[in-house]
């Protein structure tokens, strides 16, 4: 935590051939907290992508300041979500963590609210109004949505939705997405329990903490498919996922 007992946010970038998105949102998030005088630092993991993110990250910490901005590679070949906030972790020394993609993909409610600022008004707010231990965003409650997907990403999504809820019966309604703030202790503990890799991972987070006790609280947002670059997720992915929940459903 800051000097004077401020709270401090360490956002966790996973980055692979983000090189166009990564100063847009960036500039938006480094935007976002000096407006709102909180105190943050991101940290960009990047999988050794073949574009120029590594460069791009290099000459944002240059603008920004290493206390800002710190980049990080990991090369692995089962790189995943999991396995860079696993790395993230080691370097982060806010109180509150958030998670998110750095694609541009989730706005508050139907509007075209960037992302970023969910992170003050929306979950930061929320988390003050029910002391929740993690604040997630959901594209399946309230006014939620997804936009620019096609019709068999939306039928893969709903589809582990589903499974998820009656199989392992959560507690929350997206399991899959990946915009969430936890407080610094929780998600180190839930990452100590989780053994999950790519996809399923954020799913097993949600799970692991309903078991623990932990509060969760859920934010609508919508998911707005990538600006820039290809979607990650491919059929090893979907494979994986399915085999991730049946492990679940039958180890908790």
């Amino acid at each position: 935590m800051a000097a004077g007992g401020a709270d401090k946010f360490s956002v966790l970038l996973p980055t692979y051939n983000e090189r166009e998105n990564l100063p847009l949102v960036v500039w938006l998030l480094a935007r976002t907290f000096r407006d709102s005088g909180n105190n943050f630092e991101i940290i960009i993991i990047d999988d050794g992508s073949p574009d120029g993110t590594q460069e791009i990250a290099e000459q944002l910490e240059k603008i920004y300041g290493s206390d800002k901005i710190v980049m990080r590679e990991i090369i692995s070949v089962l790189f995943s979500s999991g396995t860079a906030y696993i790395h993230g972790m080691k370097h982060a020394t806010g109180n509150f963590i958030v998670i998110m993609d750095a694609d541009l993909s989730h706005h508050y409610f139907h509007t075209n609210i960037p992302p970023v600022f969910l992170i003050k008004p929306i979950a930061y707010r929320k988390q003050k109004e029910g002391n929740f231990d993690i604040v997630s965003g959901t594209r399946y409650k309230g006014n939620g949505g997804v936009y620019g997907w096609d019709l068999k990403r939306k039928l893969i999504s709903r589809g582990a939705n589903f499974l998820t809820q009656v199989l392992l019966r959560p507690g929350a309604s997206d399991l899959t997405g990946s915009f969430r703030l936890y407080r610094k202790e929780v998600l180190q503990k839930l990452m100590e329990k989780c053994v999950s890799k790519g996809y399923v991972f954020q799913m097993e987070m949600i799970v692991r903490a309903r078991q623990l006790g932990y509060t969760i609280g859920e934010v609508p947002i919508s998911f707005v498919d990538r600006v820039y670059g290809e979607s990650k997720l491919g059929g090893n992915e979907i494979v994986s996922f399915l085999k991730g929940l049946l492990t679940l459903f039958a180890t908790t």
